[in-house]
Order: structure tokens, then C-alpha cells, then sequence
């Protein structure tokens, strides 16, 4: 493979010992922010300072750049049957075949508006369809107007076409992080790498950014949500099965091919028993979502870490990469192929009144990684993941430091994993995040219902630490899933099979033990402390047999798991999970009301007039 950098030749610079900096020789995130709240401060204070401070975070000339004066033209629309979440199909609009493709008007219009200072670049009332990446650039507001649709194609091969790295057969890629290890990939459908300034808005949620993630490929049944292949949850209620997925088919988690047959062809610096570690058993590790991960591991530089075409990673449909002022504002976005939104390292960034509206696998609504400086306000997510995670990289790829100062207020959540969840790639950090006066409605409780509310995943490899996490004022009127969900363990481990219900059914659950059969290193103890929950207040449903029941538990924390650790000696300190606060909290009635609570290291939990099942609890707790 040659690979050719094109505009972008300094992005390399700066880089960590693997070569895998994303930034070049800029990076947006300080060290330690002057801005990072004091131990003491009223936490709720500092949360109302960084809201107040991104309430307008950019600024833009006011000149309008209409993409009709750059060549776009409306397409017509005509029916399809598609997949509309894991397991439903409906029919749907679509773009014509032969429709005007838009693609060159946007980028031209985009290019102008940047070139002449800035403004804001207009897509009109319409339907429009685009063959390729819409790439912000600063000073620069892409904005559509109400009744936009705009129909991105959903042909993976349009995202290997503009991208500024030519790698080949693999085609011309972009500067990503998937799942939060760094890569050359398909170009998200929305992409800015090293902006600043620079905004995504509407007018109102009938302006729609569609994915087509659910829509068959031209010539196939699949489609990018077949890419995700066979899951892993055990006794899941709903989004359990990937649209025409079938065993033995290609997808992120088969051994590809493509993906060299030992690492010692792409890192031959590699020890054996460092190389047999991070390969672990069989060839499971050549699937593109282990293969990855085992790049990072093995210290491989991302000029090596290709995948796009020939390879089944997902790109997210809205990607920013290290930039600064960012406002996504007012729109709606729809049947994403991956995640709607991952700003990676960005700095001070809002996101306002935003329907994250997609059900199909892994369609987390918002996933800010190593961020620092974010508000969440006013958004409503109905997601086939976690409504919203924040991330913060995973394996080595930790050079953009901890997800920090991050404000999520007056949001509605509907379906999802988790409502509001940190991780599970988050092995750089999180600190100092607000989460308050939120509703997790839970409106499709009886067929798709919200897994769990309050979310924390990590593992012995993800590792990482939470600490000054604060929630107060959530409202969960449908409960969350009233069944127990759950993952696999490792053979042997204190924590058997189908024991913890970490998947879904708690309505706080904090899980460092996810998916340990994921990963084949697993040398780093996550850390958690100093979490702070008050008034949430849950109610019951009315389940089949005519029960009701809020959860399957109110609160599920399962700390570290020192038995999963497979590093050298002498194995670092596995702490308990610690100093956790839960006061003025009603959870309603648990189906498991005689175990309302799972812990496991833990040490310090407080209940300060909890209410369960009508009864008050004021304990401090320790397993």
C-alpha cells in the first residue's frame, strides 16, 4: 500500500511514541485546564459557569451562501423497504437513481464562504442527496433551512473518494478514532479535522440529516447496519440482531482476510509473549474491532492502522477532530450508520435542541471524547446505543487526555443502553461532569425500553478513572428495563455467568467489569470516586403479567475484578469503587425486591433517604 499525504502532511507531528497524534503540532487541550473546577468549589457552581460560557461558543460573518447558486438541485424521492432499527423494516424514502448529486455544490459553497471570512452556508427547503462528506471548515455554518432533507448516500465507497490520505486499494481516507483508537477510515458524512469556529445548525427538527444506515446497498439486502454483525448481549428485551446479518457473513467482529495472520508482519519489534498477549487465542483479533485495538497495543503508527475499503468499520455520521468553537444547533439527524455525533478533542462545543433520532446498532446519539469544555442542552435522543457516552480513548491511544468540564442539562432520553453513560473507552479519563433537570422518558418501555439510566462501563484493559461525576434532578416516569441483562464473564472468575445484571436493569449501574471477554489485555485497573446522585425519582410500569415494577434493581456496582488481570507482576492496586453519594432518591419497585442492589468492591456507598419499593433507606454500604 502507498500511502500519500495530501494537504494534511503535518498531522503526524507531535506525535506519542506510537506514532499516533491526531492533531499535528497543535494540540486543543491543555494539560490541566486554568478553568478545571477546585475540589471544594459547589459543584453546581462550576457547572452553571461552563454553561453560561458556551451558551454562544461561535461567531459568523452575516453573508448567506445559497448551494443552489453553487449547482445543487433537489432530487426526487421514491419508495424502498429498509431497516429502520435492529429488528424492523419499513418503507421508506429514497433518492432516485440518477439523482443530481449535491456533493461538489456543498464543498464549493463551504470553500468560498471559508475563503471570503466566513458566514453561512444555506441548504434550502427540499430534498437533496449527497454522495460524499460534507467538511466543515472554520468560520463556516452549514445551516439548513426547516423541511431540508438532506439523503447522504449510503454507498461506502462515497466515503473513500475525498479524503486527504490515499491509501490505495483502501481508497482516499481521513483521520479518524473508531471506538476510540485511532485510524485512516470512510470519512464520516459530516467531518472537520483542526477547525475553528465554526457550526452544524437548522431551523427546527424538520430539517433532517438521514444516514440511510437502514437502506440495502445497491445489488444487496445488506446494509451499514449488517456491518455490525452477531451481539454479544445476553437476554437482551430488543436490539439484539443486526438487519440481515447471518452467521459466517463478513462483518467488524469476523476474522477479515484482509488483516495480516500475525502482528509480526506489521510490528515485528513485537516480543513473542507481548505479541501472543495481544493476540490471544485463535484469530478472533484479525476481525476489524479487535484488529484495531491490537494496532494501539502494539505501539503500530497510524499511518499503518488502514482500514476503509475491504474492512467493515462504520464511520459516525458527524466527526469533528481537534477543533475549537463549535455550535450544532437545531436539527435533526436520522438512520446513522454509526454513531450521530464524536467531536474527538474538541474545545468548547454546545449542542443545542438536537433530535439524535436512530435506532439502528451502535446508534449512540452523543459521544464526546477527550473533550474538554461541552454543553448538552435541550436535546431529546431515541438511539439504538447509549443516548449520550463520553469517551476517552482506549488501549494506548490516550494522548489527548481526559474528557473534562462537560455540562448535560434539560435533555429528554427515550430508548438507549444507557441514558446518560461514561465509557466504556475511556481509558484517558473523565472528571468534573454535570448531569441535572434531565427526563429519561422511556416512552417505548414495553418493546425497546431504556436499558439503564445512569451508566459507568470500563474494564481491567479500558481502565481509566471517574472522578467528580454529579447528577441531581432526573425524572424516569417509565422505569428503565424490568429484566435482568447481562454479559459474559471470564472462565473461572469470582463473577459467574448471568450473576450481575450490568447489561440492563439497574437503574444506576456502574459496571467495571464489561465485556471482559472483549479484550485480551487486560493490565489496567479503572478507578472510580468521589460520584454524587441526588433526587432521581422512578416509577413503575405495568409489566405483562400484570406487575409493576420500576427495574430489575435500583443500583448495580460492580467494581474492578482483580481475577481478570493478566499483566506481569507486581499487579498494580485494584481499588474499590468509592465515596459514592445517592441521596433523596425514590427508585420505585424493583422486580428483584429481594436484592434491590448488587455490590461488588465497594467501598463507602452512601444512601441518604433513599425510597425503595416505599421504604426508606439511609445505610452506608461496603462488599
Amino acid at each position: 500500500m502507498s500511502t500519500h499525504f495530501t494537504h494534511r502532511r503535518t498531522f503526524l507531528r507531535g506525535a506519542s511514541a506510537g506514532g499516533l497524534a491526531l492533531l499535528g503540532g497543535s494540540l486543543p487541550l491543555a494539560a490541566a485546564r486554568a478553568a478545571a473546577p477546585e475540589a471544594g468549589d459547589d459543584p453546581w457552581r462550576q457547572a452553571r459557569a461552563i454553561a453560561d460560557r458556551l451558551k454562544m461558543p461561535v461567531k459568523f460573518r452575516k453573508v448567506d451562501y445559497k448551494v443552489t447558486d453553487f449547482g445543487a438541485a433537489p432530487c426526487e424521492l421514491v419508495p424502498v423497504k429498509a431497516w429502520i432499527s435492529f429488528e424492523d423494516q419499513e418503507t421508506v424514502k429514497t433518492p432516485a437513481s440518477g439523482s443530481k448529486d449535491c456533493y461538489e455544490a456543498i464543498r464549493s459553497a463551504i470553500a468560498r464562504c471559508h475563503a471570503e471570512g466566513g458566514g453561512r452556508v444555506v441548504i434550502p427547503k427540499g430534498d437533496w442527496f449527497c454522495a460524499g462528506p460534507i467538511v466543515l471548515l472554520s468560520n463556516v455554518n452549514v445551516h439548513l433551512q426547516a423541511g431540508a432533507h438532506v439523503y447522504f448516500s449510503n454507498d461506502p465507497r462515497d466515503y473513500a473518494k475525498y479524503g486527504d490520505v490515499d491509501c490505495g486499494a483502501a481508497g482516499r481516507l481521513v483521520v479518524s478514532r473508531w471506538q476510540s483508537n485511532d485510524c485512516l477510515n470512510f470519512s464520516s458524512m459530516i467531518y472537520a479535522h483542526n477547525q475553528h469556529n465554526i457550526a452544524l445548525t437548522g431551523d427546527d427538527w424538520t430539517a433532517i440529516l438521514d444516514g440511510q444506515g437502514g437502506v440495502p446497498f445497491a445489488g444487496s439486502s445488506d446494509c451499514w447496519w449488517t456491518w455490525k454483525g452477531k451481539n454479544a448481549t445476553i437476554n437482551s428485551v430488543a436490539q439484539d440482531k443486526s438487519p440481515n446479518y447471518v452467521p459466517g457473513k463478513l462483518a467488524q467482529n469476523q476474522p477479515n482476510p484482509n488483516n495480516p495472520k500475525s502482528l509480526a508482519e506489521i510490528a515485528p519489534g513485537l516480543s513473542d509473549e507481548k505479541r501472543r498477549l495481544i493476540e490471544g487465542e485463535g484469530d478472533k483479533w484479525r476481525a476489524d474491532d479487535a484488529f484495531l485495538p491490537a494496532l494501539s497495543e502494539a505501539g503500530v503508527p497510524l499511518q499503518q492502522r488502514v482500514f476503509g475499503l475491504g474492512h467493515y468499520l462504520r464511520p459516525p455520521m458527524i466527526h469533528l477532530v481537534g477543533c475549537t468553537g463549535v455550535l450544532l444547533q437545531g436539527y435533526q439527524v436520522t438512520h446513522t450508520p454509526f454513531w450521530q455525533h464524536h467531536p474527538v478533542a474538541c474545545r468548547d462545543l454546545a449542542i443545542r435542541n438536537v433530535y439524535a433520532n436512530s435506532l439502528g446498532p451502535n446508534s449512540d446519539g452523543f459521544d464526546p471524547e477527550s473533550c474538554d469544555g461541552v454543553l448538552v442542552e435541550g436535546c431529546q435522543f431515541d438511539t439504538g446505543d447509549d443516548c449520550i457516552a463520553i469517551k476517552a480513548g482506549k488501549n494506548l491511544d490516550t494522548q489527548f487526555g481526559p474528557s473534562q468540564n462537560i455540562v448535560i442539562q434539560k435533555c429528554i432520553m427515550h430508548s438507549g443502553h444507557g441514558a446518560v453513560t461514561l465509557g466504556s473507552e475511556m481509558s484517558a479519563g473523565i472528571q468534573h461532569v454535570y448531569a441535572q433537570d434531565l427526563v429519561f422518558q422511556n416512552k417505548n418501555w414495553a418493546t425497546n425500553p431504556l436499558n439503564i439510566a445512569i451508566r459507568l462501563k470500563t474494564n481491567m484493559n479500558r481502565g481509566g478513572f471517574l472522578r467528580h461525576f454529579y447528577v441531581r434532578n432526573v425524572s424516569i416516569p417509565n422505569g428503565v428495563q424490568t429484566s435482568p441483562s447481562f454479559y459474559a464473564t471470564l472462565p473461572g472468575s469470582p463473577i459467574p455467568d448471568r450473576s450481575v445484571a450490568a447489561a440492563a436493569g439497574g437503574v444506576i449501574t456502574f459496571d467495571c467489569d464489561y465485556t471482559p471477554r472483549a479484550d485480551n489485555v487486560r493490565i489496567r485497573p479503572p478507578e472510580v470516586s468521589n460520584v454524587h446522585i441526588s433526587n432521581v425519582k422512578v416509577g413503575n410500569v405495568t409489566t405483562k403479567d400484570g406487575k409493576k415494577f420500576s427495574s430489575y434493581q435500583a443500583i448495580v456496582i460492580l467494581g474492578p475484578v482483580a481475577f481478570d488481570y493478566n499483566g506481569p507482576n507486581p499487579r498494580p492496586d485494584v481499588l474499590p469503587v468509592r465515596d459514592i453519594t445517592i441521596t433523596d432518591c425514590d427508585f420505585g419497585t424493583p422486580s428483584n425486591l429481594d436484592k434491590p442492589w448488587f455490590l461488588y468492591n465497594v467501598r463507602n456507598m452512601k444512601l441518604n433517604n433513599v425510597t425503595i419499593a416505599g421504604k426508606k433507606v439511609n445505610t452506608t454500604l461496603s462488599a
